[in-house]
């Protein structure tokens, strides 16, 4: 089955993937470890240090692996059927993001809406994209990656998808 995924750009995804780069980093690190210790002299240091540095590639690896799975899950599309035309569904969305005062950031006329959460002067706030199809809404939302990635920014990037879910679902006046 094929998910459609936000695709992120320059800066945006630079500092998106900054964390998995990371720990790619560090796994990088532990494998160098792995490799000196093969010409330590003493044989119980070498082995020390292997088993520490394994235990590190290991560690390093799995929080990667799972950094980057929560980091794809989150940029999948939220895909909304409504009953409505693209038009329609684009001025249901316009009407909530002015009522929560989202910033425009991107516009694709009739196909795409790209906007920033206002949080704070020192924050971006959460990317919030919606796609337009006839009668369909695609809806992915992610959160500011200088603020990091936590359950509260997850639920607020789970409101937001959520609030245009609900703009779309009902009926044009």
């Amino acid at each position: 089955m094929y998910v459609e995924r936000l695709k992120l750009r320059g800066s945006d995804w630079a500092r998106y993937f900054a964390p998995v780069a990371l720990c790619i980093y560090l796994a990088a690190i532990c494998v160098a470890l792995i490799v000196t210790a093969a010409f330590l002299h003493n044989l119980r240091e070498a082995l020390a240090v292997s088993a520490a540095a394994a235990f590190g590639l290991l560690l390093s690896a799995a929080l990667g692996a799972g950094v980057l799975g929560m980091q794809l899950h989150e940029l999948r599309y939220l895909p909304v059927a409504t009953g409505f035309g693209s038009e329609a569904n684009i001025a249901l969305v316009r009407r909530v993001a002015h009522d929560v005062g989202w910033q425009l950031m991107c516009e694709l006329p009739g196909a795409r809406l790209e906007f920033r959460t206002a949080d704070s002067m020192l924050q971006q706030g959460e990317l919030v994209v919606v796609l337009f199809r006839e009668r369909q809404v695609l809806i992915a939302c992610i959160c500011d990656p200088g603020v990091g990635f936590s359950l509260v920014g997850r639920r607020r990037c789970q409101h937001n998808r959520e609030l245009v879910k609900r703009a779309v679902l009902r009926a044009p006046s």
